[in-house]
Formats: structure tokens, C-alpha cells, sequence
């Protein structure tokens, strides 16, 4: 694991105590496309499972994972996809 993916870990777990929390580093499948740097970290893919999503909908909880992981999404990350749940979905 990277220093981006231990990043994405901790800002996810401290925001919303997960009870699932998946990341996949999917940079390889991405060599020679735009985003991909060598040594990877550049495209995630995220599965979640969270309380905090509990009322929330699939918009608003790809903003709130959005607003967390800001400064990743600014600068080293290009590509992010998301599989974000409630526990009683």
C-alpha cells in the first residue's frame, strides 16, 4: 500500500467509521492513459459502507466523500469511483 491509499484510508475511517471500507488501486489497468503516473496512486476505486449515509442519496453521499478526500482529489488523484451504502441498503 501508498501513502495516497494509507491517506484515503484514514480520512475515510475518521469521517465516517465505516463498517465496510474497500480500496482498490486500479492505476495499472490505466497505464498509458491520461492520469496514470508511474508507481500508481492515481486511479481508486472506493466501496463504503457507512451510518453516515443513512437518509442520504447517491449524490450526496459522493459529496461528502468528495469534501473528505479534497486535497487527494486536487492533486495526485485523477480518477475515483464510488460505491458508497448505508447499513440498510
Amino acid at each position: 500500500m501508498g501513502i495516497i491509499t494509507d491517506n484515503i484510508r484514514s480520512k475515510l475511517n475518521d469521517q465516517f467509521s465505516p463498517q465496510l471500507l474497500e480500496i482498490e488501486d486500479q492505476s495499472e489497468s490505466h497505464r498509458g492513459h491520461v492520469g496514470h503516473r508511474e508507481g500508481g496512486e492515481t486511479h481508486f476505486h472506493v466501496r463504503l459502507t457507512s451510518s453516515k449515509f443513512e437518509g442520504q442519496n447517491r449524490v450526496q453521499r459522493q459529496r461528502l466523500v468528495y469534501a473528505a478526500l479534497a486535497d487527494e482529489l486536487a492533486g495526485p488523484i485523477h480518477a475515483l469511483s464510488l460505491e458508497l451504502k448505508a447499513p440498510s441498503d
